[in-house]
């Protein structure tokens, strides 16, 4: 959440931030944030006189008694006792103050920075680079060639079953919508870019975690998923579980409440879980087959750095992510998101999109975000730097890297031909064959 040092430091900037983000009474909530913490402090300066006053007369009642002034020595007791009851008081104020400016400040999002382009929606998102000749951004990259938008191209959902790699129908069966069977050489071509992904990321320097695939509430709030996305997150209610919708909150949540020392920054964490998202409200034809499920593999990479390094790090997490992209041989564009379509944590994010040549349309595999201090604020995830010793808050990151369904999708449908389905040169390790038959 928003540090009210950021508030008070530039308040018009976080105000017009919130408003790039499109987040309606962005000038109320701050006023408001504000104005509960000067009853907090209010409540905080009185308590302190009411204490500095008790221990005054505190001090005095030895003496009046030993100068056998007992009934002087008991008004003073008395006046003692009506200030501890003040002191309450001003204390259970200072409570509740706090406590609704948490509450608050947990409903108002991070603030953008000012490189995120104004816009409402995705189709104000910025295109910054793509390897995909007259698709937008610099043509950069070794994939070559004009997307073949081919009509006789089939769609992912009719070659896996052509190949019999992914039954739907079964998924729907055992489950319900969204949650699809992988048989055969379909369920090979998952644990092979699971485990492509891993390795790579291996070769990047990060270390992998297996973390939990349900988490506490403290878990949700630490990353931000609570309260914004309560209502998309699947909720085991006897024992107020969520399954996870990434692997982004347990492993970032393991640094929650943790003082680190600046010598162990950055932290560099990757993670192959299952995701879980009710993805309600979602229909039509954006949800058919791999593009939109409510179960899906995805491999993350989660970053806890310095503020001084932490754009660097992002830079560096947007290279991996590309480079994995490239070796799969497949067409992408990277886009900068617009303030209305960036997620409630973000400060900055970039999405990676994949063509699709039987579907004529982009779909995205990854989202690469800078969270800033919004993250480590909620999860008290601080750092003590080595020049002074002083105790400051960390930066976050993560990337998707990748998410499985939506690459899977682009592989079938990009790498078809007559002989099956061509597998890409860096995955025929792991796969196993170079071609699916």
């Amino acid at each position: 959440m928003l540090t009210l040092k950021q508030i008070y430091d530039d308040k018009a900037k976080v105000i017009a931030g919130l408003q790039k983000k499109h987040f309606a009474n962005a000038a109320e909530a701050i006023d408001e944030v504000l104005r509960l913490d000067g009853e907090r402090k209010a409540a905080q300066q009185s308590k302190d006189a009411a204490a500095a006053q008790m221990n005054q007369i505190s001090k005095s009642i030895g003496a009046l008694m030993a100068q056998g002034k007992r009934e002087e020595a008991e008004a003073a007791k008395a006046q003692t006792g009506a200030l501890k009851a003040q002191i309450a008081e001003f204390d259970q104020k200072m409570a509740a103050a706090e406590e609704a400016q948490t509450k608050l400040l947990l409903t108002i999002p991070n603030v953008p920075y000012d490189i995120v382009p104004e816009g409402a929606a995705a189709e104000d998102n910025l295109v910054v680079k793509s390897n995909v000749p007259h698709h937008g951004g610099d043509t950069v990259g070794t994939w070559v060639g004009e997307v073949n938008n081919d009509e006789a191209k089939l769609p992912h959902w009719e070659l896996a079953k052509k190949y019999n790699l992914i039954d739907f129908d079964l998924g729907v069966k055992i489950s319900g919508a969204g949650f699809p069977v992988y048989i055969g050489q379909g369920a090979r071509l998952q644990r092979a870019l699971i485990n492509f992904f891993l390795a790579e990321a291996n070769k990047a320097g990060y270390t992998e975690i297996m973390p939990p695939t349900v988490v506490n509430a403290a878990s949700g709030y630490g990353t931000g998923q609570l309260p914004d996305k309560e209502g998309q997150m699947y909720h085991c209610e006897v024992d107020d579980l969520y399954l996870i919708p990434t692997a982004e909150v347990p492993v970032t949540n393991l640094y929650r409440d943790v003082i680190l020392e600046e010598a162990q920054l950055p932290i560099k964490n990757c993670a192959y879980t299952e995701c879980f998202r009710r993805e309600a409200g979602s229909y039509g034809k954006d949800v058919r087959g791999l593009n939109r499920l409510h179960e899906f593999s995805k491999i993350e990479i989660v970053r806890i750095d310095t503020p001084e390094h932490s754009d660097a790090s992002h830079k560096e997490m947007l290279e991996h992510v590309e480079g994995l992209l490239r070796k799969l041989e497949l067409p992408y564009r990277i886009l900068r998101l617009s303030g209305g379509d960036m997620s409630f944590t973000a400060a900055l994010c970039y999405d990676f999109e994949v063509y699709s040549e039987a579907q004529h349309r982009w779909l995205e595999v990854s989202s690469t975000s800078n969270f800033d201090t919004y993250q480590a604020n909620r999860l008290k995830c601080r750092y003590r730097r080595a020049e002074d010793k002083k105790v400051t808050l960390c930066h976050t990151l993560n990337g998707s890297a990748l998410a499985l369904p939506r690459i899977v999708a682009a592989l079938l449908e990009n790498n078809q031909c007559e002989e099956g389905i061509r597998i890409p040169k860096a995955l025929q390790p792991f796969f196993g064959d170079d071609m699916i038959r």
